[in-house]
């Protein structure tokens, strides 16, 4: 998450309209806007080696994946995010123009400004996501995996680091390890 922007208190039509004009992406939160700072290196490795193995893996399905740029849209949090992946399969949303309202799987890759923000806030507008299957967070420091996954009205976490297993992606029958999100950032701190 950036910094709020000064006097930013505007209605999500106001919203969308200013936005459409900034050179720059801006996330919303009931009223407020933060501008969305750029990334380290790790984080966008991170983010890329996901999507792709994402994309490939989903390829030929009714399933499309997002990387960064495409909005997604909270009508109970009054919301609209970018998050670093998502996944939807629902047709509602092969009609969206500007946001996905309907992902069964969020990605979102961890940094130090950010990281509890998308534990806290940002998680707690997810979970009002009523199709929302699973959030994965990617923690390029720790090298790890933390997966949140729905069951029976609460939510349950998994976690994978290092050398460790494959998280199974139950909403996209898709395994992911450690290795495989991190496979770009070998040799790094």
């Amino acid at each position: 998450m950036g910094h709020a922007q000064e006097a930013a208190t505007l209605n999500r039509q106001a919203y969308l309209d200013w936005e459409a004009a900034q050179p720059d992406k801006h996330e919303y939160l009931a009223g407020e806007v933060f501008a969305m700072v750029g990334v380290r290196r790790g984080h966008a490795l991170a983010a890329g080696a996901i999507y792709a193995k994402l994309r490939a893996h989903l390829k030929g399905s009714r399933c499309d994946t997002f990387v960064s740029d495409m909005k997604l849209f909270v009508a109970d949090a009054d919301a609209y995010f970018y998050p670093d992946v998502m996944v939807t399969c629902d047709e509602r949303d092969r009609r969206a123009e500007l946001a996905i309202e309907h992902p069964r799987l969020v990605v979102e890759v961890l940094s130090d400004s950010t990281a509890a923000y998308d534990r806290g806030i940002k998680f707690a507008a997810y979970r009002k996501l009523a199709d929302l299957q699973e959030y994965l967070l990617v923690d390029v420091d720790q090298r790890r995996l933390e997966l949140y996954r729905r069951d029976a009205g609460h939510w349950i976490l998994l976690e994978s680091e290092g050398d460790g297993p494959a998280l199974r992606l139950e909403s996209v029958d898709m395994t992911l390890s450690p290795a495989e999100a991190f496979e770009d950032l070998d040799g790094e701190a």
